[in-house]
């Protein structure tokens, strides 16, 4: 059985003052968001290298393949540890919800997280474009399967409308958050990585936008000449807005059900660092 809806909410909110006590130390809090950044990353670089051959014979399981490895992201993230922009977002709004942290805290962690996402997923991309992985295997017009994949991700996400990709990230992030809100639940290890699991499943067979995700993948494509960096920031425009709105109506969701009668917050004096798996009692503690 799962731990109740108010015990999850608790140790959210214990995590994101967790989480805002870290954020006042930024140079390990940063290395954190760096990690999960890079870990979002690999997520993508697999993801590209697995399905272009599929792509490239035109196969239909393309992208539920694509969708089912990427669960890779957010298992490295809670189990190696790491600091997600996006599931920061959930965490942190819970947490303001409950009064266990400030506006200030929030946009200092959320900051925080985001620069270092940032920085991580550009870290990967060069790493990976100085591999050469993606180059390999030129097919007859001259161009690797992974390059031609990588330009087509890249191109689509570049005719969406602005709107449409706005709307895109709202409900990419709400099943992201649904993810690490369904593991704080879990009790075991198992039950962890496969809600994690099909909660990312879900949004990349859908075909929703995640920001960091995004970073990557548009470093990968201006980096290999097949996308330009002017792409990523337009992108970036509308994606995180739209994740912040997906993450926050999570939160506020299974905040305002989980309060106590009579409007009183209930608080928590468990603490826990950030994507941890504490003992005795296992508790994802953050971002998706």
């Amino acid at each position: 059985m799962p731990r109740s809806m108010p015990e999850a909410v608790q140790d959210t909110t214990a995590q994101a003052a967790d989480k805002a006590t870290s954020a006042t130390r930024p140079g390990s809090y940063l290395t954190g968001s760096v990690l999960a950044g890079a870990y979002v990353g690999v997520a993508v670089v697999v993801l590209v290298s697995v399905s272009a051959p599929l792509a490239a014979a035109g196969s239909p399981f393309t992208k539920l393949v694509q969708a089912a490895v990427f669960g890779l992201a957010l298992t490295l993230i809670v189990f190696a540890g790491g600091e997600l922009f996006t599931g920061n977002v959930m965490v942190m709004t819970q947490g303001l919800s409950r009064r266990t942290v400030g506006l200030g805290s929030l946009g200092r962690v959320g900051a925080l997280s985001l620069v270092g996402n940032a920085a991580g997923s550009l870290a990967l991309a060069g790493a990976v474009h100085l591999s050469g992985v993606l180059q390999s295997g030129k097919g007859p017009d001259g161009t690797a399967p992974g390059l031609r994949l990588l330009a087509t991700i890249v191109q689509g996400k570049v005719d969406a409308p602005g709107p449409q990709l706005f709307w895109r990230a709202v409900l990419c992030n709400a099943l992201v958050c649904l993810a690490v809100w369904m593991a704080t639940r879990a009790t075991t290890d198992g039950a962890k990585l496969m809600v994690l699991w099909w909660g990312l499943l879900a949004f990349i067979g859908s075909g929703f936008e995640h920001s960091v995700a995004n970073m990557t993948t548009f470093s990968l494509a201006a980096l290999n000449e097949v996308g330009a960096w002017s792409d990523l920031t337009n992108n970036l425009v509308w994606t995180i807005s739209g994740n912040v709105v997906g993450g926050v109506l999570v939160a506020l969701a299974y905040a305002w059900s989980t309060r106590r009668a009579g409007g009183a917050p209930s608080t928590s004096s468990e603490t826990g660092r950030t994507l941890t798996i504490p003992a005795p009692r296992p508790s994802l503690t953050a971002g998706g």
